[in-house]
């Protein structure tokens, strides 16, 4: 090999070398970190963070076309305890979680709506929600119904009976604050036990 050639390969060889421990200092990268998603060509070239939000996105179902948007979860407070009913407020979800049940009220095509000429949930007196697809024969006694409400309070009431047929049953006393549920020939009467803040 003549010198010429000699030196210029040498000195190509000696480039590179430095040029890789300078980006690995740089970046704090291992040599073995070059088989990671954040390696040091991506480093090098500003695409580690754009990687990171690509499978952030992916994870959340985000970058999928069509994906449906996740529904935001409501941040909820410590439950606490009534002695009586709450003051009236627009009803905004239904909300059974032993069931999955979880559903706005007031617009057209949804699986629930509350009848506006009777009682606020959570008011005093017994409020009526019907629905559909709400599976209310599968509910038991002593599980829970949540209805968030507009004034950033989820209304707590616990089933006290599960009954077939729409019949609204015995009167109940005005001062209390009830829930029937009614889903096809399912009725579910339950009584408000607490509510929490929402946000």
């Amino acid at each position: 090999m003549p010198r010429a050639t000699w030196v210029v390969a040498s000195l190509t060889v000696a480039l590179l070398s430095g040029t890789v421990v300078v980006l690995q200092r740089t970046e704090g990268a291992a040599p073995a970190a070059a088989t990671t998603d954040d390696a040091l060509p991506s480093r090098a070239l500003g695409l580690s963070g754009h990687r990171r939000l690509v499978r952030e996105l992916e994870q959340s179902g985000e970058s999928r076309p069509g994906a449906a948007p996740r529904p935001r979860r409501i941040a909820a407070g410590p439950l606490r305890t009534v002695s009586g009913p709450l003051r009236a407020a627009r009803p905004l979800r239904l909300r059974i979680p032993s069931l999955g049940v979880d559903v706005p009220f007031g617009v057209d095509g949804e699986e629930a709506s509350w009848d506006s000429t009777g009682p606020a949930p959570g008011a005093a007196g017994t409020a009526v929600v019907t629905g559909t697809g709400l599976r209310l024969g599968e509910l038991r006694q002593g599980r829970t119904i949540e209805i968030p409400r507009a004034d950033r309070r989820t209304a707590v009431f616990t089933v006290v009976r599960v009954s077939p047929g729409r019949a609204p049953g015995r009167e109940e006393p005005p001062d209390r604050a009830r829930l029937r549920v009614i889903d096809g020939e399912t009725s579910v009467l339950a009584r408000l036990t607490g509510h929490r803040s929402s946000s």
